[in-house]
């Protein structure tokens, strides 16, 4: 076995079958269904599947779509941007740099006072560890 499939391995066993499916598959999981959607605690957001500090909650914002949104990254440094063509549509994926999981998408209708990104992200991929 490769030290990818080792990996993989290590990930199904560590995240539930959902957060798999978006984290390291590329899924995205419902709308509104997530548990930091109406969060609104001081702390920072994690890569659910390594622990890299991704998110802080300064940049939190409620934007109504049903997931976290962020005005930026805590550090882009922590983040990849990539394009994703998939769904017939072009978007900007967001991806762990760290363990290079799908997070979400970036958009450019966030708060123009803070940069206007939108960084849409899946509950489901973080885990929030409070102030």
């Amino acid at each position: 076995m490769s030290k990818d499939e080792n990996k993989e391995n290590e990930y199904r066993e560590k995240l539930t079958p959902e957060e798999y499916a978006v984290l390291r598959e590329g899924a995205t999981e419902p709308a509104f269904t997530g548990e930091y959607v109406d969060m609104h605690e001081d702390g920072m957001y994690h890569c659910k599947a390594c622990g890299a500090a991704l998110f802080s909650s300064d940049s939190k914002f409620d934007s109504g779509t049903g997931w976290p949104s962020f005005a930026n990254p805590m550090n882009l440094e922590h983040v990849e941007l990539l394009e994703d063509t998939s769904g017939g549509t072009i978007r900007t994926e967001v991806r762990c740099k760290n363990c290079g999981s799908h997070l979400g998408h970036v958009f450019d209708d966030g708060p123009q006072d803070k940069g206007g990104k939108r960084f849409c992200i899946n509950s489901c991929a973080l885990n929030f560890k409070e102030e």
